[in-house]
């Protein structure tokens, strides 16, 4: 007798498949949603908790350590209740070279730098090598990137759960952090491409979490900082003499200025766009090369940009790859044939 190969009816061959791709359905969506829960409580844990560790950045077979401070402190607010309010502290350090200190006392961030004179900014966060959006709401990156829960590790010897910011295009790059079981803080990030090839990463070397802020902090708290200065931000009376035409989806404008290079009367006329997780800075000078093919380097995951057209260089720099930058070159559009 011959026997013929089963087959599953049509119905029960289309409910099988249904079931089966609501289930990878189902799976991913709890994925994404273990994965948001899980960078909402890093961005909780980076704003509440008392803690003193030191992370080193490689990239380039180089090493960067920083030893970084996060506390927050009962002060008292000025008015007639004298109630007390709490605010965040921090110092970032980095701890090869020559002194490069960043402070923070609630909004007001000052940077003690060798090449400068002491000074401070209004700014909520500071800006190091972590992206400051891991503090804040995390939201905002949903349009551009999908929350990927991958699965457990061990970090520092510590337990740690894997979750991954995977771009939703190829012209940026992927995040992989692994945070800690207990406290939700980052134990490493790294930035990769799309094929995961690793571009540099974060490792931290040292946590220790305790429950009042370091005395580091506390004296901070009642130190004078640096005179805040007013940073010139994006001025819609500012015609600059050139537009970008094309960025990779969800880049807006923060941040536009004309201005002259220190010590040089050459003027610099630039633009500054975020995405909420990376930078991309324009710069466009005036040069004195007539034509200059186009020139890169690479220092980890950040591409630094160069082109020379018609007297006038331009300059690309962020965490993009080199295709997307030279995309970005090739859209500007000029109204004016020099830069004053």
């Amino acid at each position: 007798m011959k026997i013929l190969p089963f087959k599953l009816p049509f119905a029960l061959s289309f409910l099988f498949c249904f079931f089966s791709v609501a289930i990878n359905f189902s799976a991913c969506a709890s994925d994404a949603e273990q994965a948001k829960a899980s960078l909402e409580r890093l961005s909780k844990s980076l704003r509440q908790l008392n803690f003193n560790t030191s992370f080193v950045v490689v990239k380039n077979n180089q090493a960067e350590p920083y030893h970084w401070l996060h506390g927050v402190v009962d002060v008292k607010s000025e008015g007639e209740n004298n109630s007390e309010a709490k605010i965040e502290l921090e110092i970032l350090a980095l701890l090869n070279g020559p002194r490069r200190d960043i402070l923070r006392v609630g909004n007001t961030v000052s940077y003690i730098e060798p090449e400068y004179a002491p000074y401070s900014i209004t700014s909520a966060q500071i800006s190091g090598p972590i992206p400051a959006v891991l503090g804040r709401d995390v939201s905002v990156l949903h349009d551009n990137y999908h929350f990927v829960s991958v699965g457990k590790s061990r970090v520092l010897g510590r337990a740690a759960q894997l979750i991954r910011i995977v771009p939703k295009d190829t012209h940026r790059y992927g995040y992989w952090l692994w945070l800690d079981k207990d406290s939700g803080l980052l134990l490493k990030l790294a930035v990769v491409t799309r094929k995961g090839q690793l571009l540099e990463q974060i490792q931290f070397t040292h946590l220790e979490i305790s429950d009042n802020a370091s005395e580091n902090l506390k004296q901070l708290s009642v130190t004078d900082l640096p005179k805040v200065i007013e940073l010139s931000a994006k001025d819609d009376n500012t015609q600059l003499a050139w537009q970008v035409n094309w960025l990779p989806r969800g880049f807006k404008e923060v941040k536009s200025d004309r201005h002259r290079i220190t010590n040089s009367k050459q003027a610099v006329e630039f633009m500054l766009f975020n995405d909420g997780l990376i930078d991309i800075s324009v710069y466009v000078n005036p040069s004195q090369e007539k034509q200059r093919p186009i020139e890169y380097a690479q220092d980890g995951a950040t591409i630094v940009l160069n082109n020379v057209e018609n007297n006038i260089e331009v300059s690309v720099v962020g965490k993009i790859p080199l295709s997307s930058a030279k995309k970005i070159v090739n859209s500007l559009s000029f109204t004016q044939t020099t830069i004053n």
